[in-house]
């Protein structure tokens, strides 16, 4: 178990005159409260928190943020308070502290829910002080070095979690590092089998890299070291596995393929000596065209700064070659936290970071999205794009998602010239709303004060932002809509009896009824009724039990009479005799985490709690739902192989399918011009374990590069 005095010493080393006190104190804390507790591994759990400060003292962080490494999980798991932190360490460690603590004290409707609300309060947290979510990074990176002594189920769903979420934002954040290793420990997880096969292919010929790198360096230093270029560093290093593997993924290519699994670094002092460092460069190598990309001039979304090119280089091998200052190359490893290397005895303000707009994006949105899963599946669509850099007609540059529209731009500059937006213009030209920017587009947004969003602009928009404005205007149109159609429903069944909507509630006697409801206002009883919540008839019989001798079901007694033609492998609220079907846009499988949807007379549409749909959805009509034991019959999913395109692959991939107990009902198989094979299975199975065995046994194969599941 690591020790507290390597950590002191870490300390002193980047610090030297900085006080430890703080750090013993909460070291001797965090022992007592987490004495007697273990790790799944058998080891004490107090070794956690002491890797995650040793971790963050390695990378310079300051004596606040170690002390709360160690004491980030007290008051989740141990009889310490938020109080008695702050009395003995003061306001900033309780606030990191609190900001990093799960949400586990509150009861959700769901696990998932819970969850949700975790990332919430800890992204919102992270917007008030960065050094919250370093943390929370750091912490998950050790749990993922660590991650084997836990369940296979489980290690998949944490990997998951942390590939969807942490690696990304570890990549806005700029620490590139972090970003690497969780994206390969991810990997590792989720694919074992490719990635060891992968592993070993790199191994196998890593010698022969290793002296062509050698070699490379050598020219570059022979090449530059002509010329005046300050303080010059050169190195060479082999790309990480998950990066190749996701090359392989998206270009469809085998890894024999890739060309470029080399990357090299110039590193100079000044910006000017960049460019005329990758001058010298394109006069000693041919640049491949179109492999140019000016990161110093306009910088990455997460300030990352560097100039890149590809070059045809000895034995005419395409080589990636970076060029950045000393300052940009240690921002580019760190990201924010460079902030604590360079500011030594003072902390990094927000004033500081005003250059990660997305993080006050964040605090905009959790404004706008009142529902906690919604607001983190908004937040990831923001976390995994690219960047294209546009121009506003005043030559301002505007930051967005690769594949960005009109409308995003629109609503970057302002949400009312979104609202607003009739059309667009790119370099005077009318494009329509759909159109997709390009780096240097010049946009300018046609107005009109009587123009409104469509649902149709939802197909359009990308950004968080703009989805969530345009949500928000669609919703408040449909609750309104909702609200007249409720009141004129139950107007026609008041009048029925020969009394008047209007006279009753100016008496006031609709307001009287509405407790037995569990409403607070008339118009939400219109809603309601609108929304096929609330029978008017039940509402007739309860404003006149004299009138209306008929007997009505209650709201949601009367749902489920609706819905009770056959035993079902969903329940809800323990009831398993309902009407359900299953999005095509998700197909969800047994053991799949799901969430349920009420649609009018087709009772209720599953959806994996992932499905893209569910951000569609109106949150009112949401509804928990879990699997039954009848849940365990046959469901189809389709499987996307991808691999090399040789003579018997579908033939052992099929052998496989049904040696792993699935009913193969329809194939389908297409050959590119790189020799690779794309083959789609629709397979009979019967659960999300069943699958997972299933593509590991296909993943395997030899020749195969990658399977996931797919969309019908």
């Amino acid at each position: 178990m690591r020790s507290i005095d390597s950590i002191i010493e870490k300390i002193k080393e980047f610090r030297p005159k900085e006080s430890t006190d703080m750090i013993l104190e909460a070291y001797h804390m965090a022992k007592n409260a987490h004495s007697g507790q273990t790790r799944k591994s058998g080891d004490p759990y107090f070794s956690h928190p002491l890797e995650v400060a040793y971790i963050l003292a390695s990378h310079r962080m300051d004596v606040e943020t170690i002390a709360t490494g160690l004491l980030h999980d007290v008051v989740e798991d141990t009889q310490i308070s938020l109080e008695e932190i702050e009395k003995k360490f003061g306001n900033e460690v309780m606030h990191l502290v609190d900001g990093v603590t799960k949400i586990s004290s509150i009861s959700f409707r769901s696990k998932d829910v819970r969850q949700s609300e975790s990332f919430r309060k800890m992204l919102l947290a992270m917007a008030k002080d960065i050094r919250v979510i370093i943390i929370k990074l750091t912490d998950r990176l050790h749990n993922m070095r660590t991650l084997d002594h836990m369940k296979e189920n489980k290690q998949q769903a944490i990997a998951k979690e942390t590939l969807d979420i942490y690696a990304p934002i570890a990549h806005r954040l700029g620490i590139s590092w972090m970003k690497q290793e969780l994206e390969d420990l991810c990997f590792r997880s989720l694919h074992q089998e490719t990635y060891k096969k992968l592993d070993d292919q790199l191994s196998e010929f890593k010698k022969e890299r290793d002296i062509y790198i050698s070699k490379v360096i050598k020219l570059i230093q022979k090449e530059l070291g002509q010329y005046k270029l300050g303080h010059l560093e050169v190195s060479g290093r082999h790309k990480h596995l998950y990066s190749i593997f996701r090359k392989m993924e998206k270009r469809n290519m085998s890894f024999e393929q890739i060309t470029d699994l080399i990357a090299f670094r110039i590193v100079v002092d000044t910006i000017p000596q960049c460019y005329e460092a990758l001058g010298h460069i394109h006069s000693l190598w041919k640049p491949v065209p179109g492999r140019f990309k000016d990161y110093i001039a306009l910088p990455k979304a997460n300030m990352y700064q560097s100039l890149h090119t590809t070059v045809f280089g000895p034995e005419s091998t395409r080589i990636e070659i970076q060029i950045r200052t000393h300052s940009m190359h240690q921002f580019a490893e760190e990201g924010v936290a460079a902030h604590w290397i360079y500011k030594t005895n003072e902390k990094a303000s927000q004033k500081d970071l005003t250059q990660y707009s997305w993080i006050k994006q964040m605090l905009d949105l959790q404004e706008d999205l009142s529902d906690s899963h919604e607001f983190i599946e908004t937040v990831k669509i923001d976390l995994y794009s690219d960047e294209v850099y546009v121009f506003t007609p005043q030559g301002e540059v505007i930051e967005l998602p690769r594949g960005s529209t009109p409308l995003d731009f629109a609503y970057r500059i302002h949400t009312e010239v979104g609202n607003r937006c009739k059309g667009a213009k790119i370099g005077g030209k009318i494009v329509p709303l759909k159109y997709k920017l390009r780096n240097g587009d010049v946009v300018s947004i046609i107005t009109d004060p009587n123009s409104k969003p469509s649902k149709d602009w939802l197909k359009y928009a990308i950004t968080s932002k703009a989805k969530s404005k345009i949500r928000s205007l669609l919703k408040l149109e449909e609750r309104e809509t909702g609200r007249v159609i409720g009141k004129e429903l139950l107007d026609k069944e008041i009048k029925k009896i020969g009394q008047n909507t209007d006279k009753l509630l100016s008496s006031g006697k609709i307001k009287e009824i509405l407790p037995q409801f569990h409403l607070g206002e008339v118009q939400e009883l219109f809603l309601r009724i609108g929304y096929g919540k609330i029978d008017p008839k039940e509402v007739v019989r309860v404003l006149f039990p004299k009138e209306e001798p008929e007997t009505l079901t209650g709201q949601i007694e009367g749902f489920f009479q609706k819905l009770r033609p056959s035993s079902s492998p969903i329940q809800v609220g323990g009831i398993n005799d309902v009407m359900v079907r299953f999005g095509k846009c998700c197909d969800p499988l047994p053991g799949d985490p799901i969430l349920g949807f009420i649609t009018r007379g087709r009772g209720i549409t599953v959806h994996r709690n992932d499905c893209f749909m569910i951000l569609e959805m109106d949150n009112e009509r949401k509804i928990d739902v879990e699997w039954t034991k009848a849940g365990n019959a046959s469901r189809v999913v389709r499987i996307r192989i991808i691999s090399k395109d040789k003579p018997g692959m579908l033939a052992e991939v099929s052998k496989v399918i049904t040696q792993t107990g699935g009913n193969i009902s329809q194939a389908k198989i297409e050959t590119t011009k790189d020799e690779t094979a794309i083959i789609l299975f629709d397979v009979s199975i019967q659960n999300v374990s069943q699958l997972q065995n299933m593509k590991k046994a296909i993943e395997s194969l030899k020749g195969v590069i990658c399977v996931e599941r797919a969309k019908k």
